[in-house]
């Protein structure tokens, strides 16, 4: 029997009476309908169903005998099958071969009331029982998927060169604004009344800079050094601040596979990652409730690669954290990793947890999903590609290297006048020569100018005309024995891809403290 209420099947008499029109359809006919990849469904004038394929009953869920006989509106969405009369009504009047509604999203309900995106192509047919519409309807819900993931990611994308854009050209305001203030500082006794408003404005200076490094870490702008590690043991380092930051009324639950192999990527991402993940899971549960952490290891397959845009068959290890908490809807979930986006109070978040989530995943070669429905909790899914190489060695803090005031040149690369400036009085405090250029083409007027030597070259990565690692190349060809130091607030893929560095890159990001630049030529020269 029919499964719809506002329907009634018909009585066998009268299903009994619906005309035969294809009695007299050879056999290829028969098995083209059969073998058909769309629901092949026709119609009389009355819209009752005299023709159903096997795909038809497969894509609504009705057996055949179902379907005959039963009126079309059986297979509409309920808002549409009260104007579905007059529709049908005027293409019978005016019978054409095009699709029903062009330039609408049509949708298809199946028995189990579900509804799907669809699309439909008519035609009509005559016969000697009269006139009858035949329309070919395709199941387009792998592709309107797809579509969105596209979408998705495109804008993302945009937003995140943007993102990257505005945190490079504040990086260099910022490093002039903290680099002038620390000169302030070390000049102004502890006693002076004005120290107190130099240190608020540092304090300003920071957060600005924590802000801008969110905005590269989500454009995957950032500047890291990946290594081998086993995901279990970043974990497991995590778990003491996890538990401190969930709180006494949120269960926290360890579900670590035990083979889990291991990643290559920034230990401090992942585990800044996890963080943001709990505290975001924890803020989804005001009453408490639990954090599931689960990791295991997952073989991607073409299947799930084709319905997941950006994703590559292969072997990875996932990382899953999921939470009890009021789960997301729809609108929430396609929006919840852009940044500034948050469904929080004012005052109560940034909106750039995710966002930094997102961008920290993607720059490792990774990527992240979340599934979640209003009061169902909410499960975000990672995945990394999984590594045959051993766990990398730990890496050692160098002892901090005495404030040495050598005598060698430095030539200075840098297009922001300000900020060369206040590089050139840094290095100048600190003993050394200094050379400055403007750009790439300046830069190596100077070095072919000075007969003496340069020791190191330290530049701006991005700069027009010539990049900073195009004025190094160049440089290192013409003097061997030049090293060089990489200043920038993003390394828009010239001296790493993605912004991971190549090995040996000498890099610091801006802004930066005048001892941190201090301690990085000293390391870089005493090497």
């Amino acid at each position: 029997m029919i499964d719809d209420p506002n329907h009634s099947p018909p009585d066998q008499h009268h299903a009994a009476d619906i005309p035969s029109v294809f009695d007299k359809t050879e056999k290829l006919l028969v098995a083209l309908l059969e073998s058909a990849a769309q629901a092949i469904v026709s119609i009389d004038r009355a819209g009752r169903i005299v023709l159903a394929n096997r795909r038809a009953g497969e894509m609504f869920g009705y057996s055949r005998q179902e379907l005959l006989g039963a009126g079309v509106e059986l297979l509409l969405p309920e808002s549409k099958r009260a104007a579905h009369g007059g529709l049908r009504d005027d293409y019978f009047q005016q019978p054409r071969v095009r699709p029903m509604g062009t330039g609408l999203d049509l949708s298809g309900r199946r028995k189990d009331g579900t509804e799907f995106p669809v699309e439909v192509s008519l035609s009509t047919v005559e016969t000697s029982e009269g006139t009858f519409a035949i329309a070919f309807i395709s199941d387009i819900s792998l592709r309107k998927r797809l579509e969105e993931q596209l979408m998705h990611a495109q804008k993302m994308e945009a937003v995140g060169r943007l993102a990257g854009g505005v945190a490079h050209d504040f990086n260099n305001m910022l490093t002039v604004i903290a680099g002038y203030n620390r000169m302030i500082l070390d000049e102004l006794s502890i006693l002076d009344p004005l120290r107190g408003y130099a240190e608020e404005i540092l304090k300003a200076a920071d957060r600005a800079a924590a802000l801008t490094n969110h905005l590269l870490v989500f454009s995957r702008r950032q500047t890291v050094q990946p290594r081998v590690v086993n995901l279990n043991a970043v974990i497991c380092q995590t778990e003491n601040m996890l538990r401190r930051l969930i709180g006494e009324d949120i269960q926290l639950v360890m579900s670590l596979g035990a083979d889990t192999g291991n990643i290559k990527v920034d230990p401090n991402h992942i585990e800044q990652a996890i963080v943001n993940l709990a505290v975001n899971a924890r803020d989804a549960m005001p009453l408490g409730g639990r954090i599931e952490i689960e990791t295991c290891n997952v073989l991607i397959d073409e299947a799930y690669a084709k319905t997941h845009i950006a994703v590559k068959p292969g072997e990875f290890v996932m990382i899953a954290v999921s939470d009890t908490g009021h789960g997301m809807d729809s609108a929430t979930r396609q929006n919840i990793f852009e940044p500034f986006f948050t469904t929080k109070q004012r005052g109560k978040g940034t909106g750039l947890g995710l966002a930094t989530v997102y961008g920290m995943v993607k720059q490792s070669g990774g990527d992240i999903w979340v599934y979640s429905e209003p009061g169902h909790g909410t499960t975000f899914k990672i995945y990394f590609p999984r590594v045959g190489e051993p766990v990398s060695a730990r890496l050692t803090e160098d002892p901090e290297h005495p404030r040495h005031h050598g005598g060698e040149t430095v030539l200075l690369v840098e297009d922001e006048t300000q900020v060369r400036e206040l590089e050139t009085k840094m290095l100048t405090q600190f003993g050394y020569a200094v050379l400055t250029a403007a750009n790439g083409h300046e830069a190596l007027d100077v070095s072919r100018d000075h007969p003496g030597e340069i020791s190191l070259l330290v530049t701006d990565v991005v700069m027009p005309i010539m990049s900073g690692r195009q004025v190094a190349d160049t440089l290192v060809a013409s003097r061997p024995g030049l090293k060089v130091l990489y200043l920038s607030g993003y390394t828009e893929n010239t001296i790493g891809d993605h912004g991971v560095l190549d090995s040996g890159v000498n890099f610091l990001s801006k802004p930066f403290t005048h001892q941190a630049l201090a301690l990085k030529i000293r390391e870089i020269l005493s090497r």
